[in-house]
């Protein structure tokens, strides 16, 4: 809040505008800023406040009688504001944005400001009720109803259109209306721009306002679902101006008849559509066409015969993402000296024959994109950049070769961003002896660049705000002067850099340092002691020492990355003060100790601690990390069970503690893991049944959860330029064209499968399912709802004691790719069912008591050997040895059947033949001693023998006994 002093009560009597935004101001406050003479006032703003009330509107109106403009947008206002507007009688424009608004709850009554021509009710929670109030404002011109709730249709009773014949501009952008709505805008003779985009429209019935909407200028209908008769519909806005159709259902083939109709029009914007083929021949009659945005389509061709040849009038031209073909020297576009904006990505660059390499031409580019754009591997920098003196943003990444183009600086001395990565460049960076003041961004990442970074780039670029300068060659040490400019992002990864000798970073927000060769301690760096850095990335350097506790003087760190280094010790407990940290890395080091119970940062969402010496029982480390997505603490030596809290992280997909001493059972609560994509317990001593309700696991793809961080480092909005240059657009394809620095910061996540160990990132981690519970103690049945995870790709219950038969179930396993039960004692017979599964690329069962014949040899498991099934003694047919006949093979196993399952020998024969023989030999003893009195002396001899030699054994055993324990 600002204090008003006497001084103010002076100055106050002669203001005209007073602008109070942005401060702390309730209702009363406000109303004591006025209790002077403020009678010439015609512009107040009071935005972005603490507003609440109208009543102390209704004190300002009896004072503010020559009041024009009032401005009251992000406020906490309600409906109750309506009645106290009525008197300032003298209000042109209102702006009543970003409120709480709803228009409902009491009759409004109609807004008596006779002299209102601006109205802006966007961004409120407005339904169709509102309308009623403004049948009184019969001088509107402009009305925003946009990010609202307006449902269906506009009733034109309530809005009166008669009452607001001078209504020019009506934007109901982002609410939920629909094809109803077109009969009610009918009434509105006088509108030149209309806004209907992000509603719920197909175009049934939209021809109605071709007919009664002849002055309509400007006409945007993006992101909705429109489909390609729209354009048959509009023909009869001959005076259109501005047509925007992108982020509809307009596909294939271009329908010409009635937009290449549309003479006056200078804006066209038909991107991110599935169109296709050809451009039309007709596009050339639209003579007076400025902005033309046909990006991310299919169109195809080539441009040098296609109608953009002829339409000099071109200001901005975005053809990216379509399959176009676009000569390299710009020979089309010679001639189209009004040419600015030119925007070509991913499309194909085609060469010419050399004559036209040299061709001057007749546009000055502000802005070029040309990245992704070759068929070749490498090129060379088109020629006709030699002529290019305006350029503000430059981007030539991807693929193009040759010395480092410093002559693009001396010719473009405006130049504010230049995008030179994942080329081929070579040699050393070589700049101009002369500053750019202007240059913001400079981006000459992943080539092949080397020597050492120039001392005097400071110098070179004051005002750099981005730097980076990644995957190349550069050595030596990082000039200490990148420590004095205003940098906002730093990354110079990846190099072989050796030392750092920055003085001081007072505006870092990123730093990337990561895969040099900087050593020693840590506790020397140059961030010592600072608070504002957000991304600080070290990791894949000789770094030693204990981790420094300074880190939590950085009371902004959301991300730190420390990996692959050689920092020991235990983590410092002064980490639990990272409140807002948000990616953790400190894998492969060499620390020890406990995880301190109080780290549990509340925005955490990534923590990886694997490949350390980390002991102890998980207490309640990570308890309030309650967005946790991925827990990483591989190959450490954690021991205790796994807490029954972990239920509670709900957002957690990837879990990871394999090679640890965890025991105990696995907790049932990690079936209340709804985003579970990867769990991998292996390698530990946990024991007990399997959880059943593992199998109630949805595994659901997500893009968010691969992604770290997202820091969009926005520098100079390309509209800006065009502002400069050309004046304001009519449609808002220049935001398209801005460019951004995203910090690659991204998830990777080790997984075993397939018998392999993989790195798992980006799109691939989106759709990669996993379970491993190998090499524990498990024991039962495998539970037959395993069958229900139908989108896991990976399943390892191997080196377990689990029992029983596989689940025919498993059958249901679709897209699985991996599945190991091999080192068990499971029994029966392979349910034939699994040669169903066709995804299936590795499958063993080995070393299991597994009985009858093999699956049939077709799809995927003709493609398993003999290993898949060895160590089962009982299991015959290809790819095995031993083969077995039709009658000895059981098709499935029978559980509890009385018979069993005997293998290969028949049981009943065995035992009467054993009882037969038997009773043979005894009766065959019995009559010969019967008979021979000889042998009967000896067999009775014999017995007592045996009885002596017993006895004696027994005795001297005892007294060895006794001796011993004496």
């Amino acid at each position: 809040m600002i204090p008003f002093d006497p001084g103010f009560q002076v100055l106050s009597s002669k203001l005209s505008n007073l602008d109070l935004s942005n401060n702390q101001f309730n209702d009363k406050s406000i109303l004591s800023c006025f209790n002077g003479n403020l009678s010439t006032l015609e512009s107040l703003d009071l935005s972005y406040n603490e507003l609440i009330a109208g009543s102390g509107l209704k004190v300002l109106s009896s004072r503010l009688k020559k009041l024009e403009n009032l401005h009251l947008s992000v406020n906490q206002y309600n409906d109750s504001i309506f009645p106290s507007l009525t008197g300032f009688s003298s209000l042109k424009s209102l702006d009543l944005s970003a409120n709480e608004l709803t228009g409902s709850g009491f009759q409004l009554q109609p807004m008596r400001l006779g002299k209102l021509e601006n109205l802006d009710l966007s961004g409120n929670q407005l339904n169709s009720s509102i309308l009623s109030i403004l049948s009184g404002l019969s001088s509107l011109k402009s009305l925003d109803l946009s990010r609202n709730k307006l449902t269906g249709s506009i009733n034109s009773f309530q809005l009166q259109p008669v009452r607001l014949g001078k209504l020019e501009n009506l934007d109901l952008s982002w609410n939920q209306c629909n094809d109803s709505i077109f009969p009610s805008l009918t009434g509105f003779s006088s509108l030149k721009s209309l806004n209907l985009s992000g509603n719920e429209l197909t175009g049934s019935g939209f021809e109605i306002i071709s007919s009664h909407l002849g002055k309509l200028e400007n006409l945007d209908l993006s992101y909705n679902t429109f489909n390609n008769t729209i354009f048959s519909h509009l023909r009869g806005l001959s005076s259109l101006k501005s047509l925007k159709l992108s982020y509809n259902e307009l596909i294939g083939s271009t329908i010409v008849d009635g937009w290449c109709e549309l003479k006056n029009l200078k804006q066209l914007d038909l991107a991110r559509n599935n169109l296709g083929g050809s451009l039309p021949d007709c596009l050339g009659n639209l003579s007076s066409l400025q902005l033309l945005d046909i990006s991310e389509n299919h169109f195809i061709g080539n441009i040098a015969s296609s109608p953009l040849t002829n339409i000099l009038s071109l200001e901005f031209l975005s053809l990216s993402n379509n399959l176009f073909e676009v000569p390299i020297s710009m020979k089309p576009f010679m001639n189209h000296s009004s040419l600015k904006f030119f925007s070509n990505e991913n499309n194909r660059l085609v060469t010419e024959p050399a004559a036209f390499d040299h061709l001057i031409p007749k546009f000055q580019l502000v802005f070029l994109s040309l990245s992704k754009t070759t068929e070749a591997f490498h090129v060379e920098i088109p020629d006709f950049l030699y002529y290019q003196y305006n350029l503000r943003v430059l981007d030539l990444s991807h693929n193009i070769t040759g010395m480092f183009p410093s002559w693009l600086l001396k010719n473009n001395t405006r130049l504010e961003q230049l995008y030179l990565s994942d080329n081929s460049f070579v040699g050393t960076l070589q700049l101009q002896d002369h500053p750019y003041p202007n240059m913001a961004n400079l981006d000459i990442s992943n080539n092949n660049m080397n020597g050492q970074i120039p001392k005097d780039i400071c110098l070179i670029f004051p005002n750099l705000r981005i730097l980076r300068m990644a995957k190349n060659g550069f050595t030596g040490c990082i000039p200490s002067c990148l420590g004095n400019i205003s940098l906002l992002n730093l990354d110079l990864s990846n190099n072989q850099l050796s030392t750092v000798k920055l003085e001081q970073l007072t505006t870092i927000d990123y730093l990337n340092l990561s895969g040099n060769n900087f050593w020693g301690q840590i506790s020397d760096f140059p961030l010592h002691g600072r608070k504002a850095c957000s991304v600080l990335d070290l990791s894949n350097n000789q770094f030693s020492g204990m981790l420094p506790r300074w880190f939590v003087n950085s009371t902004s760190l959301k991300a730190l990355d420390l990996s692959i280094n050689h920092f020991k010790g235990p983590i410092p407990r002064d980490f639990c003060k990272l409140d807002k940290l948000e990616y953790l890395d400190l894998s492969k080091n060499n620390l020890s100790g406990y995880i301190p119970s109080c780290f549990s940062p509340p925005s955490l969402n990534h923590v990886h601690l694997s490949e350390n010496r980390l002991n102890g029982p998980l207490t309640y480390g990570f308890y309030n990390s309650s967005f946790l997505v991925t827990m990483d603490l591989r190959d450490n030596s954690f021991t205790g069970s796994i807490p029954n809290w972990i239920g509670n992280h709900s957002s957690l997909s990837f879990l990871l503690l394999r090679a640890n001493h965890f025991d105990g059972e696995l907790p049932v609560e990690l079936c209340l893991l709804e985003e579970l994509s990867i769990l991998d317990v292996s390698q530990n001593q946990l024991s007990g049944p399997l959880p059943s309700c593992l199998g109630n696991l949805t595994f659901k793809e997500s893009f968010q959860k691969v992604y770290v961080l997202i820091n969009l480092f926005v520098l100079r909005s390309i509209a800006d330029a065009y502002y400069e240059t050309m004046g304001p657009p009519l449609v808002d394809s220049i935001d398209s064209l801005e460019k951004h620095s995203m910090p690659d910061f991204e998830e990777v996540i080790e997984f075993t499968t397939k018998n392999m160990y993989y790195g798992y990132k980006g799109t691939v981690l989106s759709y990669m399912y996993g379970i491993d519970l190998s090499n524990n103690s498990f024991v039962g049945a495998i539970p037959p709802e395993f069958g229900n995870l139908s989108e896991i790709l990976s399943l390892n219950l191997s080196h377990n004691n689990l029992t029983g038969s596989i689940p025919a179930t498993f059958s249901n396993l679709k897209h699985i790719e991996s599945l190991d039960l091999s080192y068990n004692n499971l029994n029966g017979a392979i349910p034939p069912q699994l040669t169903e599964i066709t995804t299936l690329e590795v499958f063993s069962v080995a070393h299991n008591n597994l009985s009858g014949k093999t699956p049939e040899r077709k799809f995927q498991f003709g493609t398993f050997d003999e290993s898949c099934y060895e160590g089962n003694p009982f299991l015959c047919g290809p790819p095995l040895r031993n083969n077995c006949s039709e009658e000895s093979v059981p098709s499935q196993p029978v559980p509890d059947d009385e018979q069993g399952d005997d293998g290969f020998i028949d049981m009943e024969f065995f035992y009467i033949s054993f009882g037969v023989c038997y009773t043979i030999v005894v009766m065959t003893i019995a009559a010969v001693l019967y008979i021979n009195p000889y042998w009967r002396r000896r067999w009775l001899y014999f017995i007592e023998d045996c009885i002596d030699t017993c006895y004696y054994f027994v005795v001297a055993s005892f007294r060895k006994f006794s001796n011993f324990r004496r």
